[in-house]
């Protein structure tokens, strides 16, 4: 069996930069075992896998994504290394991408240039009591912790603190969700963040899509900036740029992709 293999840097506009990604298309859908294995070779924060889904009228696809380890419900940049990939090699004629998944109904438009506009769930956050393992895996005390349905957010007063974090990962690993998103103010954009996710094998993720979905209400919520435009940074080794915007309860997120490979996978 051959199967497609692409691998993009998302949220960049240039190969090194952003958060890598591979896309593997598939005529169906391959035993979940398969899948797991195909990712862990891969050995990226995650890799995508889509199937059209012909009862949408040729606009939609199923989508799913695996870290190294395990299946997740939501993934951003591997989305939008998806996106780049139907839009630029697959069908280039389509202006609009619906995508089934674990969290619903996805849409990616493009936007001006090579801008790709992702519409995704908002996944609020509410001020919790931050857990011991938090404070101590992440080795600074935050000025205010939240947790959505996912994620624990933890919100420092600068980006200084946000760059300088050496979190302990085991200790991470032992909390009661998924990933962990530290956050600040920003100096080059309105609000920075990092993300760490070592419960599902990814220590610090370069550049995190779905922590947007979280990040976005509280910024837009503290900043008073309503449905306007926020632009956002991630600032792990590698960086990434993400341009949102809260729609409601749903949430835009907009960047580029940079095609790195493409090849084949022989099963």
């Amino acid at each position: 069996m051959k199967i497609p293999l692409y691998q993009l840097d998302a949220f960049t506009d240039r190969p090194f930069e952003g958060n890598p990604a591979a896309v593997c298309p598939l005529e169906a859908w391959l035993d979940d075992g398969v899948l797991q294995k195909i990712a862990a070779e891969n050995n990226l924060s995650e890799t995508a896998f889509f199937i059209r889904d012909d009862e949408s009228e040729g606009n939609g696809f199923g989508l799913r994504w695996f870290t190294p380890v395990s299946e997740v419900d939501l993934c951003g940049h591997a989305t939008l290394a998806t996106a780049w990939v139907i839009f630029n090699r697959l069908a280039p004629d389509r202006g609009t991408l619906r995508f089934e998944t674990r969290s619903g109904e996805l849409i990616v438009e493009r936007g001006d240039g090579d801008l790709l506009v992702m519409d995704f769930p908002a996944r609020p956050a509410v001020p919790c009591e931050a857990p011991r393992a938090l404070v101590g895996g992440l080795g600074a005390e935050p000025v205010e912790v939240l947790a959505s349905e996912r994620d624990y957010l933890a919100v420092f007063a600068a980006e200084d603190e946000v760059r300088k974090l050496k979190p302990d990962f085991a200790r991470l690993r032992g909390l009661d969700r998924l990933g962990i998103i530290a956050s600040s103010p920003g100096e080059s954009a309105d609000f920075v963040s990092r993300f760490f996710a070592p419960s599902v094998g990814v220590p610090e993720d370069p550049v995190t899509g779905s922590a947007h979905c979280t990040l976005v209400p509280y910024w837009a919520a503290r900043l008073g900036r309503g449905e306007a435009t926020l632009e956002a940074r991630q600032i792990s080794a590698r960086g990434g740029r993400l341009t949102c915007r809260l729609l409601g309860d749903r949430v835009t997120i907009a960047g580029r992709a940079a095609l790195y490979l493409c090849g084949e996978i022989t099963l």
